[in-house]
């Protein structure tokens, strides 16, 4: 099991309000007042069992981009007019025409390196080797005939691409100069079109935004909850028809966002810095094409096994530190116990607590609804 450092989170509040009530248990109040205090109360049991500690949020159902949250910038480098473009909403697979100037296609090859060479027979490198991975996964070339040369630009390289410069109706050039393709992590999705049917081109002008055609929720949570989240936490998703999805935790931002703050530029108390976390789902189609729409997200960020535990509201702050609850006996005879408190389920509101004397069955008090 791994070991995370512990905190109240949202459960911190309710601790405050319990505090108010420790003190007239630990007060000696008139016999009146603890009538009056019996009779604002309620009992609830002590459980054993699985505890499942968990940090609960609001998120956004987007779409998966860049590292950082920010969309792919699709960048032409052909001369010409831009005859055909994208739509916002538009998935372009690998292989297929992302737009075309002058009327010729300009594919989508998926990879991290930019075309910024012409790529021939003779060259070598990491973008050969992108270029070579498409043709083999376009179906082009086989994995086996490219073994041992998967950065090499050799005749089986030029000849594969001769075969998808065909299917896509141009030149069989078999080579690729800057401006032939666009090489991004795709499949994308089109997000914005920034270029302009019927205008000229120009090296290095924007045409598009995109993200990825992956479903990707992203939650911000405050740093102490964030410290708590683990890549490959898993998470529950609760999509806005109410369905519930599966997901994990991908990624967790380094770089803490915050509120605007006051318009003197001072901070206010109540806004605070977020660190974003990314949950990727499991199954796409649950989402089918909702995007950019809140989402409520529950991200279980432990375990314990055969854990005791009580509501949050049954803890009582100690004046002099720490925490105890109020168990009632079989004779309804009160008695203070001190616990210390381990894993939070804030979405259930309970917490794990160990203390001598406390036992599951035994009940203690919490205040009443």
């Amino acid at each position: 099991m791994k070991r995370k450092p512990w905190v109240l989170a949202g459960a911190a509040v309710l601790v405050v309000v319990v505090a108010v009530v420790a003190i007239g248990a630990f007060g000696g109040s008139s016999g009146a007042q603890d009538e009056a205090d019996e009779g604002a109360a309620a009992l609830a049991s002590v459980e054993q069992g699985r505890l499942a500690s968990r940090v609960s949020d609001t998120g956004t159902l987007g779409y998966a981009a860049q590292p950082d949250g920010t969309p792919y910038s699709v960048v032409n480098q052909a001369s010409g007019a831009y005859t055909q473009l994208p739509s916002a909403g538009d998935e372009i697979g690998c292989g297929e025409s992302l737009y075309r100037v002058d009327n010729d296609p300009v594919p989508l090859l998926c990879g991290r390196t930019p075309l910024y060479r012409s790529l021939n027979e003779g060259v070598s490198g990491p973008d050969v080797r992108e270029l070579n991975r498409n043709l083999v996964e376009l179906g082009y070339a086989k994995r086996s005939e490219l073994n041992g040369t998967e950065n090499e630009f050799g005749w089986l390289t030029a000849a594969a691409l001769a075969e998808l410069q065909d299917d896509l109706g141009l030149e069989e050039s078999g080579s690729l100069a800057p401006g032939d393709a666009v090489f991004l992590p795709g499949p994308l999705r089109i997000t914005r079109v920034s270029a302009t049917l019927g205008t000229m081109s120009q090296a290095g002008s924007p045409v598009a935004q995109a993200t990825s055609t992956t479903r990707r929720v992203q939650v911000d949570l405050n740093p102490s909850e964030a410290g708590t989240v683990a890549v490959g936490d898993r998470a529950r998703v609760v999509l806005p028809d109410n369905s519930t999805t599966a997901g994990k935790v991908t990624r967790i931002g380094t770089v803490a966002g915050g509120g605007s703050g006051s318009a003197s530029g001072e901070e206010s108390e109540s806004t605070s810095s977020t660190i974003p976390v990314y949950v990727k789902l499991e199954r796409d189609n649950d989402a089918s094409a909702i995007d950019e729409t809140p989402v409520q997200v529950e991200i279980t960020t432990d375990r314990v096994e055969n854990a005791l535990s009580v509501p949050v509201t049954a803890l009582l702050a100690r004046a002099g530190g720490g925490y105890a609850v109020d168990s009632v006996g079989d004779d309804g005879q009160r008695e203070l116990v001190s616990v210390e408190v381990g894993a939070f389920d804030n979405a259930n509101g309970l917490v794990q607590v160990t203390g001598s004397g406390l036992a599951a069955g035994d009940q203690v008090v919490v205040p009443a609804l």
